[in-house]
């Protein structure tokens, strides 16, 4: 048995007072006192908040095939730092992509004994395999993913109308969430005169990519009867669309980024690759829009979209946008942006992890097991120390490649300690024991 004290603990909207008990890998209890004679180990973490571990549903891990990127080992070290202690693997940059049972097994096999946290898969759609989506979700991934746009794969091509057509009847009788990467090619500009000036590459991805692209999936759902998520939305201008979507039905949910809601493209500097992402970081009045549609409800979740490459793919010393390999890495610091400016809008600690947590956890049905401290779920906790300021530093960063846009940057907000099935992966900026997390699949 063990014991967790803390004088902050996060019990959905309230902080609590208390202790919280652990038998084995759950939660037993959560009680005001220690009991009388309790016979165990007590962690007294004083006013550390004690909270959910972060579930986050958006990360490219890329084993196998392009491990070189990133990979289980040090994607999931990284994550164990940021607090999270359940990452959502997409289904590319990997090779194969996850896109048929048979690529499924492959992947899973790679990830023994290099787990931090806990894994659960993605799998992917593309207009070859639709004859094997079935099979694939009966296999154990908890949805699907297709791009509506050139993905940046070869082995990845985008979805036409017909094909998902094709595909969302399949997806509807699984009732899992196909996560669509919004963006439409529809002004034929993607890749057009892209210079090493930011705002031509922003020029190349407009707005209407995306809002298009929405409208489709919002009409394509009702039609089909299927769930859809929208991924990683950049363009306010589809809220309005969104919210109209959300209130008349129950097949779309929304989620955002760090990168979406901190950074603005007015003060990109040209030619830095690192913070080329598709679709886009916009301007700040697109950013406090989104933040509005995150507090109206209208965007469910928030999500890393952990997308790293080799510094060569980046071209940083060519500062080329156009060429550049788009992708943001964040995994390890997401919990520490978020909390900053949340905590600069007034918004509370509780928030944060609802946003990071619980409703994460409840996209992937998880919501039974993850993203609360109740009795019965899992001991998978973050301790956070809110009112630590730090300056994120190549020297701390665990993820394969030192890269990010966030480096120099001060932030609020310090994982003191993770746990995980109640014991302790992470506490005073290093790693503890080795790899125990586990892969995780869609219970059928």
């Amino acid at each position: 048995m063990k014991a967790f004290i803390s004088r902050n603990i996060i019990l959905g909207p309230e902080l609590f007072d208390g202790v919280v008990i652990v038998k084995d890998e759950l939660i037993v209890d959560v009680v005001k006192k220690l009991p009388t004679g309790f016979d165990g180990v007590v962690y007294d973490l004083g006013k550390h908040v004690l909270a959910p571990g972060i579930v986050d549903t958006h990360v490219h891990i890329n084993e196998p095939g392009r491990t070189e990127w990133e990979g289980f080992l040090t994607a999931t070290s990284a994550a164990a730092a940021g607090g999270i202690t359940t990452v959502m693997d997409m289904p590319l940059n990997c090779l194969p992509v996850t896109t048929t049972k048979e690529a499924l097994e492959i992947k899973v096999k790679e990830v023994t004994g290099k787990l931090f946290v806990n894994v659960g898969f993605w799998g992917g759609v593309i207009p070859t395999t639709i004859s094997c989506l079935d099979e694939l979700l009966k296999a154990g991934v908890f949805g699907v993913k297709s791009f509506l746009i050139d993905s940046g794969i070869k082995e990845f091509p985008e979805m036409k109308e017909e094909d998902l057509n094709n595909a969302m009847p399949i997806i509807a009788v699984h009732d899992c969430p196909y996560l669509i990467h919004a963006e439409i090619d529809d002004a034929n500009v993607d890749g057009k005169n892209i210079t090493n000036v930011y705002q031509t590459f922003l020029d190349s991805r407009p707005r209407s990519f995306e809002n298009n692209a929405i409208e489709l999936m919002i009409n394509l759902s009702i039609k089909n009867e299927c769930r859809v998520h929208i991924v990683h939305l950049s363009s306010s201008d589809a809220l309005p669309a969104l919210k109209k979507a959300k209130k008349e039905n129950s097949y779309i949910s929304v989620e955002t980024c760090p990168h979406y809601l901190l950074l603005e493209s007015e003060k990109i500097p040209d030619g830095n690759t690192l913070f080329k992402c598709c679709p886009p970081i916009r301007e700040k009045e697109n950013k406090e829009k989104l933040w509005e549609g995150l507090k109206e409800g209208v965007i469910d979740f928030i999500v890393s979209d952990h997308s790293p490459c080799t510094p060569q793919l980046k071209c940083m010393s060519e500062g080329d946008l156009g060429k550049a390999w788009g992708g943001i890495s964040s995994l390890q610091f997401g919990i520490s942006l978020i909390w900053t400016e949340m905590k600069a809008r007034g918004m509370s600690i509780s928030d944060l992890f609802y946003f990071m947590s619980e409703k994460t956890s409840q996209f992937i049905g998880l919501n039974h097991s993850h993203g609360s401290i109740k009795a019965g779920y899992r001991a998978d906790f973050v301790v956070f120390d809110p009112n630590e300021e730090y300056i994120i530093s190549k020297n701390d960063i665990l993820h394969k490649h030192k890269e990010t846009p966030y480096e120099g940057r001060k932030v609020f907000g310090k994982v003191k300690q993770t746990i995980l099935a109640g014991k302790i992966i992470f506490k005073g900026g290093e790693l503890i024991g080795p790899p125990n997390g586990r892969p995780l699949f869609k219970e059928n």
